[in-house]
């Protein structure tokens, strides 16, 4: 498996009109096991996401799909910058698939 954590600001005010985007935006990925977006508690304009995919190649693949493409199009303004990247290896998700 592989996993990625990230950590971004959105402009401030701007958190919520992402989220919503990002929502919104969703299409089936091919090879996503899980795919968890949270806002933080304690900064009101932080986002993080943290995926799991069967492989790297996935999730590489998963830019390319239509949706997501257009989703990161209209998100990229309403993003500060990006605080956090961190690849990862998963070696279990709860509940079992």
């Amino acid at each position: 498996m592989y996993g990625l954590i990230g950590k971004f600001r959105a402009h401030p005010g701007r958190r919520d009109a992402l989220v919503a985007l990002m929502k919104s935006g969703t299409a089936p990925m091919p090879g996503c096991i899980s795919y968890v977006l949270a806002t933080d508690p304690a900064e009101p304009d932080l986002i993080w996401i943290t995926e799991v995919w069967e492989t790297k190649a996935h999730h590489a693949a998963s830019v390319e799909i239509p949706a997501v493409a257009a989703t990161i199009k209209a998100a990229m303004p309403l993003i500060a910058g990006f605080e956090m990247h961190q690849e990862v290896v998963p070696v279990d998700v709860f509940p079992p698939r």
